[in-house]
């Protein structure tokens, strides 16, 4: 498929009743579709894809398109909603500690790379942490730096040790036995 199939396909996924808080519809996407605007329709659609969850399919589409168009964050982007779309959403309000406390001394990479352990409350026969993993992906930056703050989003390795867990709570993350930095949790929407 071409990015304009591509592009086509995944709008029509979108219901036509969706629009983000700038009142941005299906329509635009179409409008810029018309004119050959790719980069501005798929950046419209991943906004839609806000708006409400769409199916896997949808981010899939988005994601090849982006890939044609050597998109690399944006394919990354809609790769990781696909994942979402199948396997929930888990986004937190994480605080890194400063390097003076003990934290990290360099950023971490914002798109999805980093695959920290986190104590999410499991416990171990003998009373310790019984880690669970999940990949990372800061929301609207690149990397948030040692000591920063900023919304998250976590991709469990094993979603189902993740399934007891509520927005308001706080878990720690872990690169190594010191607590690496503090999320309170926003929002956590597991399949049944």
């Amino acid at each position: 498929m071409d990015v304009l199939d591509l592009l086509k396909s995944a709008s029509l996924l979108v219901p036509e009743e969706s629009a983000t808080g700038n009142d941005v519809t299906v329509d635009d996407v179409w409008e810029y579709l018309a004119h050959d605007e790719w980069e501005v329709a798929l950046g419209l659609l991943e906004e839609l894809g806000d708006v409400r969850p769409l199916p896997a399919v949808f981010w899939a589409s988005m994601a090849a398109a982006a890939e044609e168009l050597c998109l690399d964050r944006s394919a990354a982007w809609c790769h990781w909603r696909e994942g979402e779309a199948r396997s929930g959403v888990i986004r937190a309000d994480l605080t890194l500690r400063a390097p003076s406390d003990g934290g990290r001394r360099s950023p971490v990479p914002g798109a999805g790379v980093l695959r920290p352990m986190w104590d999410i409350g499991h416990r171990t026969p003998t009373g310790e942490p019984a880690y669970a993993v999940a990949w990372l992906w800061v929301e609207g930056v690149p990397a948030l730096e040692p000591g920063g703050r900023a919304p998250v989003r976590l991709a469990p390795l094993t979603p189902e040790l993740w399934g007891h867990l509520r927005p308001g709570q706080v878990i720690t993350l872990h690169e190594t036995r010191p607590v690496g930095g503090t999320a309170v949790l926003l929002e956590v929407v597991l399949p049944e």
